[in-house]
């Protein structure tokens, strides 16, 4: 049976206005810094090729450091770190991008703080999925599917996949459902990984979309509503998700090991097919189809 959600520490009230423009992308007036200071603070000297040794009084790297490995002067970097400089050339975006080993998600998100490409400045296609991809989930796939938006909406959903997140109050956003949803920490094994692959999804939403009102809707909301969820907002990981394998403990069916796919629809840019397959011969695969056809699972 679904339980509510509960607020797991909402924000103080006076400030949920200035949370809200620094958290949600709505101002853009500190991304750069704000972006480049949370990615210095998350790489170690060591996986850098820099000696850990000495004083450290922060986190990460020194100012200094990424400034030497980006071969640009330590005075231009803090620059860009308290926001007096905010259009750095192609060639430092690049050079800063190889210091802070950045993957192709995150480079590509630092281009676009700096430079926003106006082919990516979108807006997502309807909410409204189509018939086809409809009957797809629903009688063609035997396994838990569901229809996702860029903002981790769920569009559409086939009978097992309802089945699959029976143990929640509402079926209708990933992101707010790992969040605010109290059932989510039992039902997810690896509850901190989930949360921030959930977050680093929408961050790379948000870099492909960066017009689309509700991505910024629902980042506000997540912000206002989850102390854990603006933590790791502020420590702008960027990961679209694309494939995995979870493990999810359901109150009725048991431990379900499963691999996860996102299947991108052609038609309709940002929403993409959820499919959770479940690993042969695990004993939470018929459990699920059991549950979802009403009946009692084995036992």
């Amino acid at each position: 049976m679904g339980v509510s959600r509960q607020r797991e520490g909402a924000a103080h009230p006076s400030n949920a206005v200035e949370r809200e423009s620094s958290l949600t992308g709505v101002v853009h007036d500190n991304d750069l810094a704000d972006f480049l200071r949370a990615r210095r603070r998350s790489l170690a000297p060591e996986e850098a090729g820099l000696d850990p040794g000495g004083d450290r009084r922060v986190a990460g790297l020194r100012r200094e450091e990424v400034a030497e490995l980006a071969g640009v002067s330590a005075d231009y970097y803090r620059r860009l770190e308290q926001g007096r400089e905010r259009h750095p050339s192609h060639q430092v975006l690049v050079s800063l991008a190889r210091a802070l080993q950045l993957d192709d998600h995150a480079s590509r998100h630092l281009f676009e703080i700096v430079m926003p490409a106006t082919h990516f400045a979108r807006t997502c296609s309807p909410r409204e999925v189509s018939d086809g991809v409809r009957l797809l989930i629903e009688h063609s796939l035997r396994v838990p599917a569901s229809v996702v938006g860029p903002a981790s909406d769920v569009l559409a959903i086939n009978r097992l996949a309802a089945a699959l997140y029976s143990p929640f109050a509402r079926v209708d956003n990933l992101a707010m459902m790992v969040f605010l949803d109290s059932a989510a920490r039992d039902f997810y094994t690896d509850w901190e990984t989930v949360a921030r692959t959930s977050v680093a999804s929408l961050r790379a939403a948000s870099t492909q979309f960066p017009r689309e009102p509700r991505i910024a809707e629902v980042i506000g909301e997540l912000s206002l509503e989850s102390k854990c969820f603006a933590g790791l907002w502020a420590e702008h990981e960027v990961r679209p998700r694309v494939e995995d394998e979870k493990v999810f403990r359901h109150p009725v069916a048991g431990e379900l090991r499963v691999k996860f796919e996102a299947l991108s629809i052609s038609g309709a840019p940002g929403q993409r097919i959820y499919v959770y397959t479940p690993l042969p011969d695990t004993p939470g695969a018929q459990a699920l189809t059991e549950l979802a056809e009403g009946c009692a699972p084995a036992g």
